[in-house]
C-alpha cells in the first residue's frame, strides 16, 4: 500500500524525463503507474475483506492483512501518524481512482498533440493527483486526511489553469482553488473539534467514540458545530449548492481532468467522506440538512441548469452537479442498504461520466466546436463512437440493460424504504425529489446524446451541414472510453463481485429493520412499484426533452433572484476592492511610511495588551516589572558599549551621506555582537558580526547605484511624529523585555537544554544542536526563505539568466573590466601615472583574474593579502561548520565566513574572480544545500525514526582521529545550511556586485558608440545595414 503511493509520487516527479525519451507515449507509461496499483489491489482483496472482518469484530488484525494497516509517527507530540488502513471503504474508492486514473491516462495519450511542450507537466500533475487521492481515500489519521484534502485542491488549480494564457482558464482555476480551500479551512476547525472531543486523531477513533459522543446531551451541540463544519468541506469539494458554480467553470480544463477529476476523482473525495462518517453521524440534525436538503437542492438545479445549455461540455458538468447531489443524498442516509445502493451508484456515476467527458474530447478535438447548435450527423458518420457514447449515456439516464439502471433502481428503493419507516413528509420527500431529478437527468442526457449525434435543423427548416472531422477516430483514441462503457454494460449482467465488495462494508452497519433481509443488486426484481417509478421517470422525461422549445422559453423567462457565482463575484470584487484601498494608503513606495506603519503596530498592540491584558486582573502586567530585580549592567564595559552604540545611531540619524549613515549603523551591530560575547554567548557573536559584515558589504555594494547623499530632508511637524513613533518603539520593547523577565513564574525551559541537546541531539553546543535537531523545522524554514529571497534578488536584477551564459576569461582582455576610461574619477593625469606602472601578469599572477580588472582598479596588496587570507577563511569556515556541533560555529556561521572569503575575492579581483571562484553556480548550490537539508530530515523515515530525527555513529581507536570518533546524523543538515548560505552570498555578489558593473561597463559602452555616432552620423549601427546589405 505504502508502496502503491510512494511509486505513485515518483513516477510523477519522473514525468519529465520520462517524456523527453517518449514524446507523447509516455502517458503511456505513466498509466503503468495507477494500472499495476489497480491490479495489486484485486490480489488483496482477500486479504482486504480479512481486515474488515476483523476490524468489525473487534478481533486483532490477522497477520496476513498486517500490511495493510501501517503506521509511521509524524507529529508524536501530538499523535499524529502517517496512518494508512485499507478497509473495504478504502479499497472500493481506490479500485475507482486507479483504474479510471489509469484509463484517462491512456487517453491523454491520443488527446494531447505529439511534443507539446507541457505533456510532461501535465502528465505529472494528472498522476500526482490520482497519488493525493489514493492517500486521501486509503488515510486513517485526520490531519493526513486534510494535507491530502489540500493537495488535491492545489493540483486540481494547476490542472484547471493549463492553459494559463487563457484568462478564463486563470480565473477558473482560481475560483476552483478559493471555493475548495475555504471549505478545506472549515473542515479542518471541525477535524480538530471531533479529534478533541473524541481524544483521537484516527478516523476510526473518531467513528469509535461516536455512539458515547451522540448519546451524550451535553456533546449534542458540540458535535452539530463539528460536523457541520467537517460539511461544509465536503460540501465545496463535492460541488453542492452554493458552491457548485466553481465546477462548471473548471470545464476551462483540458477534457482529461474533467474525464478524471471531475467524474472519478476530486469531486468524489466529499460523497467519500459524507459515505465514510454517515454511519455514526446521520442522525444530527446538520447532517440532515447540509447532506440531505442541500444534496436535493443541488439535484434539482444541476438537472434544471443542464437543460439550458449549449456547449454539450457544460451539460455534463451540470449533469455532474446534479448527480453529485444524488450521490451525496444516496450515501448520507447512513443504513445499511442505502450505503449499498450509494456506493454501487458512485461506480456507476464514474463509469459513465467518464466516457462521456472523454467523447466529448474526442469531438471537441476532430470538429472544433462543443456547440449542440453546430455538431450535426456525427452519429451517422461515426457509428462507434456513438455507439460508445449511447451506452455511456443510457447508463446515466438508468436506462436498463446497464449498470446506472442497477444502481439507480437500489438508491430509489432504499429511499422507499427509508420513507416507509420513519413516515412523514421530510421521510418521504428524498425519494419525490430524487424522482424529479430522475426526471431532469433523463432530459438532459437525451439532450446531450441529440445535441453531440443527431442531424439538426437551424430555425428556417434547413438541415444543418454535418459535421467534418479533422482525422479519423483511431481505435486507441477511443479505447478507453469504450472499456469504460462496456464496464457499464458487464456490470449489469453480473453485478456479484461489486456487490460482494460493498456488503463487505455494509454488512456491519445498522439496518432500518432488522427482520429484513439486506438488498442487493440485480438487473431484474421483478414488477415492483420502482420500476413503475422508473418508467414514469423515464416518459416524463421523455417529454420533456420532446418539448424543448417550450422549456427553452420557460427557462428564458424564469430566472432565480439569487445567483451563487454573481453572488461570489459581488464577494471577490468587494474584497478586491478593499484591498485596492488599503494597499494604495499604505503601499505606497514611501520606506518611512513602511517603517512607520511597521514600528507603530510593534509598539501600539503590545502596549494596548500591557495596559489592558486579558484575564488574571490581579496580577497587572504593566507594572510587574517594578517589583522585579532587575540589573542594569554587570560591568562598565557593557555601559561603555551601549554608550557608543548609543551615539552612533544619533550620528546615523543625523548624517547626510548614505555611506556615513550605513558606517555608524554598523556600528550598532557590531556593538551588539560584544555584548553578546560578554554574556557568554560565543555563537551569537560569531553571527552577529558575521552577519553584520555581510549587510555592511551588501549595502555598499548598492550604494553605488544611489545618490551620495539625501537630498529630501524633510523638517518640521513630520520629525516630531517619527521621533514618536521611533521612541514609543523603543520605550515599548524595552518595556515588555523587562515584563517578560519579572513575569515568569515557572522554571525556564532553557535550563535542562544543555543536557537535553547532549542526549536527545549527541552534541555539546546547545545553541547548534537546538538548530538542527530540537527547532530543526524552523531552520528548515528559514533556509526555504533564503533560498527564496535569493531567487528573488536574482530575478530582479537577472531578467534573462541567472548562473548561464558565463564567459571565459581567456576571452576577457586584460585591463578591460573597470576602465572608465575619460569617466574615471582620477583625473587624466593621474591615470596615466597609474597605468604607467602596469604589467602583464598573468602567467605569474596572484589572482586568477587579477589581470582583467583596470589598473587604477587594482590593488597589489588586496590581491596578496587575499591569495593568503582565502584558503584560511574557507578552512576555518569548514572547520566551524564540522565542530558546530560541540563547540560555537555551525553551518549558518560557517556558510557566511565562506560567503566573506568569496566576497573578499571579488573585491579585489572583480566579477571573474568571483565566476572563477564559484565552481558551483548560486542557483545549483541553493538547490543542493535545500536537498540535502530535506533528505536527511526525510531519511529518518525509511528506518523507522521520525522526520529530522539525529542518528549517531561513534568510531573508537582510528588512526589520525584519536581514541574517538562520533559522527552526527545532523551534522549532514548543517551541511545543508552551509551550502544555502554560500549560494545566497554568491547570489548577492553576483547581483547587487558583478551584474551592476556589467551593466555600468555595457551603459558606458553605449554612450561612446551614441557619441561616435554623432560625431560620424554615417557609421553603421547594428540595426542599420550597410552598403551591400542595402544593395541587396
Amino acid at each position: 500500500m505504502l508502496v502503491t503511493l510512494t511509486a505513485l509520487f515518483v513516477v510523477a516527479l519522473a514525468a519529465p524525463v520520462l517524456f523527453r525519451w517518449t514524446g507523447r507515449q509516455g502517458f503511456y507509461l505513466l498509466a503503468a503507474a495507477p494500472a499495476a496499483g489497480f491490479v495489486w489491489l484485486l490480489t488483496q482483496l482477500p486479504h482486504v475483506f480479512a481486515l474488515q472482518e476483523a476490524l468489525d469484530a473487534g478481533r486483532p488484525i490477522p497477520a496476513s492483512a498486517a500490511h495493510l494497516d501501517r503506521s509511521v509517527p509524524w507529529v508524536p507530540y501530538l499523535d499524529i501518524e502517517l496512518a494508512f488502513r485499507m478497509d473495504v471503504l478504502a479499497a472500493f474508492m481506490s479500485l475507482i481512482v486507479l483504474g479510471v486514473g489509469a484509463l484517462v491516462l491512456a487517453y491523454c495519450a491520443r488527446y494531447f498533440r505529439e511534443h507539446e511542450p507541457r505533456n510532461a507537466v501535465f502528465g505529472g500533475q494528472l498522476l500526482a493527483f490520482a497519488g493525493a487521492m489514493f492517500g486521501l481515500v486509503t488515510t486513517d489519521d485526520l490531519m493526513v486526511l486534510y494535507t491530502f484534502w489540500e493537495i488535491t485542491s492545489v493540483l486540481s488549480f494547476l490542472l484547471i489553469g493549463y492553459s494559463g494564457h487563457r484568462i478564463f482558464a486563470r480565473r477558473s482555476a482560481i475560483t476552483a482553488l478559493i471555493v475548495t480551500t475555504f471549505g478545506g479551512l472549515a473542515m479542518l476547525a471541525g477535524l480538530i473539534m471531533l479529534a478533541h472531543v473524541s481524544g483521537s486523531w484516527r478516523i476510526s477513533g473518531v467513528l469509535e467514540a461516536a455512539p458515547a459522543l451522540m448519546a451524550d446531551p451535553g456533546m449534542r451541540g458540540l458535535l452539530e458545530v463539528a460536523v457541520a463544519l467537517v460539511l461544509i468541506g465536503a460540501l465545496t469539494k463535492s460541488a453542492q449548492a452554493p458552491f457548485h458554480f466553481w465546477l462548471p467553470a473548471a470545464m476551462a480544463a483540458p477534457t482529461p481532468v474533467s474525464a478524471y477529476l471531475h467524474a472519478a476523482a476530486m469531486v468524489k473525495a466529499g460523497v467519500f467522506l459524507v459515505a465514510r462518517l454517515a454511519p455514526e453521524f446521520h442522525d444530527l440534525t446538520s447532517w440532515q440538512v447540509l447532506v440531505l436538503g442541500v444534496g436535493l437542492w443541488t439535484l434539482v438545479l444541476g438537472g434544471w441548469r443542464a437543460l439550458r445549455q449549449t456547449d454539450v461540455k457544460l451539460v455534463l458538468a451540470y449533469g455532474t452537479v446534479s448527480q453529485l447531489g444524488f450521490l451525496m443524498v444516496a450515501n448520507g442516509l447512513g443504513t445499511r442498504d442505502a450505503a449499498m445502493a450509494g456506493l454501487a451508484m458512485l461506480l456507476a456515476h464514474a463509469v459513465f461520466k467518464a466516457p462521456l467527458f472523454m467523447i466529448v474530447g474526442i469531438i471537441d478535438h476532430e470538429a472544433g466546436t462543443r456547440d449542440l447548435r453546430k455538431l450535426s450527423g456525427i452519429g451517422r458518420r461515426h457509428p462507434v463512437l456513438a455507439a460508445v457514447a449511447v451506452a455511456a449515456g443510457l447508463s446515466m439516464a438508468g436506462l436498463p440493460p446497464l449498470f446506472g439502471f442497477v444502481a439507480k433502481e437500489s438508491v430509489l428503493e432504499s429511499l422507499a424504504a427509508h420513507g416507509a419507516a420513519h413516515g412523514g413528509v421530510w421521510a418521504w420527500s428524498p425519494l419525490v425529489v430524487m424522482a424529479l431529478g430522475s426526471v431532469l437527468t433523463f432530459a438532459y442526457t437525451w439532450r446531450f446524446l441529440w445535441g453531440c449525434f443527431a442531424v439538426k435543423r437551424d430555425e428556417a427548416g434547413e438541415t444543418v451541414p454535418e459535421t467534418q472531422f479533422h482525422t479519423r477516430v483511431t481505435t486507441l483514441e477511443l479505447a478507453p472510453a469504450a472499456l469504460l462503457a462496456l464496464a457499464g454494460l458487464v456490470l449489469a449482467f453480473l453485478p456479484g463481485p461489486v456487490e460482494g465488495i460493498i456488503t463487505a462494508h455494509t454488512g456491519s452497519l445498522p439496518p432500518l429493520d432488522p427482520e429484513e433481509a439486506p438488498a442487493y443488486l440485480a438487473l431484474w426484481h421483478g414488477w415492483t412499484p420502482i420500476l413503475a417509478l422508473s418508467a414514469g421517470v423515464w416518459v416524463l422525461g421523455a417529454l420533456l426533452a420532446l418539448g424543448r422549445p417550450g422549456v427553452e422559453a420557460f427557462q428564458r423567462r424564469v430566472e432565480f433572484p439569487v445567483d451563487a457565482l454573481r453572488t461570489y463575484r459581488k464577494i471577490t470584487g468587494a474584497l478586491d476592492e478593499v484591498a485596492i484601498w488599503v494597499t494604495g494608503r499604505t503601499q505606497t513606495g514611501s520606506l518611512r511610511r513602511y517603517l512607520g506603519i511597521i514600528l507603530a503596530t510593534a509598539f501600539l498592540l503590545p502596549a494596548a495588551f500591557l495596559l489592558f491584558p486579558v484575564g488574571r486582573a490581579e496580577r497587572p502586567l504593566a507594572t510587574s516589572f517594578l517589583a522585579a530585580d532587575l540589573i542594569w549592567f554587570e560591568t562598565p564595559a557593557q555601559l561603555l558599549i551601549v554608550a557608543i552604540i548609543a551615539v552612533a545611531t544619533v550620528f546615523a540619524v543625523r548624517a547626510r551621506r548614505r555611506f556615513k549613515a550605513i558606517m555608524l549603523v554598523s556600528v550598532t551591530g557590531y556593538g551588539a555582537a560584544a555584548l553578546f560575547a560578554m554574556r557568554g554567548a560565543p555563537d551569537l557573536a560569531i553571527t552577529q558580526v558575521l552577519v553584520e559584515t555581510i549587510i555592511l558589504v551588501t549595502l555598499i555594494l548598492g550604494l553605488r547605484v544611489l545618490p551620495p547623499d539625501w537630498y529630501d530632508r524633510r523638517t518640521g511637524s513630520r520629525r516630531l511624529g517619527r521621533l514618536a513613533v521611533a521612541v514609543g518603539f523603543a520605550l515599548t520593547m524595552m518595556w515588555i523585555a523587562a515584563t517578560a523577565l519579572a513575569a515568569r513564574t515557572a522554571e525556564r525551559i532553557s535550563l535542562p537544554m544543555p543536557e537535553l541537546a547532549y542526549t536527545d541531539g549527541y552534541g555539546t553546543n546547545a545553541v547548534n544542536v537546538t538548530l538542527v535537531d530540537i527547532r530543526a523545522w524552523d531552520t528548515w524554514g528559514e533556509i526555504t526563505v533564503l533560498a527564496a529571497a535569493a531567487t528573488g534578488v536574482a530575478s530582479l536584477i537577472f531578467l534573462q539568466h541567472r548562473d548561464g551564459r558565463t564567459r571565459s576569461i581567456d576571452d576577457v582582455a586584460p585591463g578591460s573590466v573597470g576602465d572608465f576610461g575619460a569617466d574615471s574619477s582620477l583625473g587624466a593625469r593621474e591615470l596615466s601615472v597609474v597605468r604607467s606602472f602596469a604589467v602583464d601578469d598573468r602567467k605569474g599572477q596572484w589572482l586568477v583574474a587579477g589581470h582583467t580588472m583596470a589598473p587604477e582598479r587594482r590593488s597589489i596588496i588586496l590581491e596578496v593579502v587575499t591569495r593568503f587570507m582565502f584558503p584560511i577563511m574557507m578552512l576555518l569556515s569548514v572547520y566551524l561548520l564540522l565542530a558546530g556541533h560541540n563547540t560555537p560555529g555551525g553551518g549558518f556561521a560557517g556558510g557566511l565566513l565562506a560567503g566573506l572569503a568569496l566576497t573578499l575575492r571579488f573585491l579585489a579581483g572583480g566579477r571573474y574572480e568571483l565566476q572563477e571562484a564559484s565552481v558551483i553556480p548560486a542557483g545549483p548550490m541553493i538547490g543542493l544545500g535545500l536537498a540535502i537539508a530535506t533528505l536527511t530530515g526525510i531519511a529518518p523515515l525509511f528506518f523507522g525514526g521520525q522526520i529530522l530525527q539525529s542518528y549517531v555513529v561513534e568510531f573508537t581507536d582510528l588512526p589520525l582521529f584519536g581514541d574517538a570518533l562520533k559522527l552526527v546524523s545532523a551534522t549532514a543538515f548543517d551541511i545543508g545550511v552551509y551550502l544555502v548560505v554560500v549560494g545566497l552570498v554568491i547570489d548577492v555578489l553576483r547581483s547587487l556586485g558583478g551584474e551592476v558593473d556589467r551593466r555600468g561597463e555595457e551603459a558606458r559602452r553605449a554612450r561612446l558608440r551614441a557619441a561616435g555616432r554623432r560625431r560620424h552620423p554615417r557609421m553603421p549601427t547594428p540595426s542599420t545595414p550597410d552598403a551591400p546589405e542595402a544593395a541587396r
